[in-house]
């Protein structure tokens, strides 16, 4: 782990802004990370513990994953994912809305989920696992420059991304990590199965070989750009990685665009730790 650590850290040093990461071996339990506990914006990584949050809720019986809801104009107002192009009053199921909201970040339907299981809900469930470093401030978040301070939009730490990972993993097939959650197993596999379905992945799949199974979650902000997942070797997961980069420019002096700058790196740091863990 060691070396890797090295490797990564060189990467992460070579480029103008500032990038954070936590590495777990889920081969050995080995762990590792780069200014893993200092907060920084959660931009869209924040909706996996809002889908686990919401997931709770339906264990508890106050939401159900069939439950039709009517998508109101009023949460349109966004620019993240489809549904604030289409035609106001359709209906989806909950369980639609915690698909999309994943899979390509759809606002709209983060907007809709939030409202209905209660920010401050979301936010003390957070606590009740162990996120310290994540605070949720909002369903849809404001339109904001790139000098926005940490206390104007949700943030979070990469462990915090890290530890949820790898208790929805164990908790697909362990009962007393589910319960830790307010879940159960079959809810955490879905949980699980929807991250694997993700639709955005210039990041950290962006260098893996093709067909790689990820199950993970992209944000992208104003300053920064990030993604937290569990990648896997075939069906066995090999490890989790989280990763965000803080304070990109607009274009780095070689012209190259700060976006694709941070998605490279991101997607470097997984392929390094692909081929360096698990045999």
């Amino acid at each position: 782990m060691r070396d890797l650590v090295v490797r990564l850290n060189e990467l992460c040093d070579a480029v103008p802004f500032q990038t954070s990461w936590y590495l777990k071996d889920l081969t050995t339990g080995a762990r590792a990370d780069r200014f893993g506990d200092v907060p920084v914006p959660s931009a869209s990584t924040r909706k996996i513990s809002i889908m686990m949050a919401a997931l709770t809720a339906v264990h508890a019986g106050k939401l159900g994953l069939d439950q039709k809801l009517t998508v109101d104009a009023r949460y349109q107002d966004n620019d993240s994912g489809t549904f604030q192009h289409l035609t106001p009053g359709f209906w989806i199921t909950f369980r639609d809305a915690l698909v999309m909201m994943i899979i390509v970040s759809d606002n709209t339907c983060t907007g809709m989920v939030v409202d209905l299981v209660g920010l401050p809900t979301i936010q003390r469930w957070c606590e009740s696992i162990g996120m310290t470093g994540t605070i949720h401030r909002f369903g849809i978040p404001p339109r904001l420059g790139r000098d926005h301070t940490l206390e104007q939009v949700t943030t979070t730490t990469p462990n915090d991304q890290g530890m949820l990972l790898e208790l929805i993993l164990k908790a697909t097939t362990d009962a007393a990590v589910a319960r830790t959650l307010g879940s159960t197993p079959e809810l955490c596999r879905l949980g699980l199965d929807i991250l694997s379905w993700q639709k955005l992945k210039a990041r950290l799949p962006s260098q893996l070989p093709l067909g790689t199974k990820v199950a993970h979650k992209t944000g992208t902000g104003s300053r920064g750009f990030m993604d937290a997942g569990i990648i896997f070797k075939g069906e066995h997961p090999l490890c989790i990685l989280t990763a965000y980069t803080e304070h990109v420019p607009e274009t780095l002096p070689d012209g190259t665009p700060g976006f694709t700058a941070a998605n490279q790196l991101i997607g470097r740091l997984a392929r390094v730790a692909y081929d360096q863990l698990g045999g």
